[in-house]
């Protein structure tokens, strides 16, 4: 894995796994029974030799124009890399079905209580299809926006994508003023996995107070990302760097990592109320070359008052 490295939570995670903070390492000689373990504590020497390796990478910054070219060229990055990587590149997420029950089928509320998800950087359906094909919801809505036209196009072309109950379109995250096929407060879900980070940082408070207005109150924003001193952020090489914990992936695409406490303010700044803040750290092994890889993600539950 290198910095050109995209998300890749499902890599230890196609065997079918308990929810998290269940799975506990409690002998070292166990380590490669399992794809992954979970809240698994760094000594101080890890710690920092993961602060010393984030110093060194992010001392050299890149220039202004290099960040603006970057920025500005976001859409072209993303259409490039989904044109390569097509729809293989990611699993689908059944996992979070397991992590976020709420967004299980809700046939018993189908009649009386329809639903309506929207999906904040759907990419090509990863999160969406599972959420179609375990349902048998009538009235369940799906929406799914991405950055990337390749994306969506990618997304509508497969076989289960269900136009009578998913609408999918290209849409810019950090517009002021997002054009929706919805109006505001009506959302039950927002779910946004691995998308705020590929955001430039002074541009993603103005994101979540958008999720805040088109949510309905009482609705929940859901959300995963990476956390400070993931693997990934690790492995970046000197002069990837735009800012501090800002990056650049070798195909151009940016990538930023979270403290729990950066989630936390900004999400409640919305107004938004914490239900759930995790900082799962947890480790993945490759058990057929024995590697260990440390993950860092943050994932939590926030909801808009009634």
């Amino acid at each position: 894995m290198s910095e050109t490295s995209q998300p890749v939570e499902d890599a230890g995670d196609n065997e079918k796994r308990p929810q998290f903070g269940t799975r506990l390492l409690t002998d070292d000689a166990d380590v490669f029974k399992h794809n992954a373990w979970d809240h698994v504590q760094w000594d101080t020497d890890q710690e920092e030799a993961a602060q010393a390796a984030v110093q060194k990478n992010s001392t050299v910054k890149m220039s202004d124009d290099q960040r603006e070219r970057f920025q500005s060229d976001a859409p072209k990055f993303w259409n490039s890399f989904y044109g390569i990587h097509d729809n293989g590149f990611f699993k689908d997420r059944h996992w979070l079905l397991t992590e976020f029950p709420e967004l299980a089928p809700n046939e018993a509320n189908d009649k009386t209580q329809p639903r309506s998800i929207f999906e904040l950087g759907c990419g090509v359906g990863n999160t969406i299809f599972p959420i179609l094909e375990l349902s048998s919801e009538t009235q369940l809505r799906v929406y799914g926006c991405d950055f990337s036209e390749r994306a969506i196009e990618i997304l509508r072309s497969q076989r289960q994508f269900d136009a009578k109950r998913c609408e999918v379109f290209v849409m810019d995250a950090t517009e002021e003023q997002w054009k929706v096929p919805f109006e505001e407060n009506s959302q039950d879900i927002i779910v946004m996995i691995f998308v705020l980070s590929a955001i430039e940082p002074s541009k993603m408070q103005r994101v979540l107070e958008n999720c805040y207005r088109y949510l309905k109150p009482g609705g929940l924003l859901l959300f995963r990302d990476y956390g400070r001193y993931d693997l990934a952020q690790l492995r970046f090489k000197s002069g990837k760097c735009l800012e501090d914990n800002f990056y650049v992936r070798g195909d151009g695409t940016m990538v930023y990592f979270f403290t729990e406490q950066e989630i936390r303010d900004m999400f409640s700044k919305t107004g938004l109320k914490e239900e759930q803040l995790i900082v799962d750290r947890r480790l993945q092994v490759n058990r057929g070359r024995g590697l260990k890889m440390y993950r860092v993600w943050i994932q939590t539950k926030f909801r808009k008052p009634l």
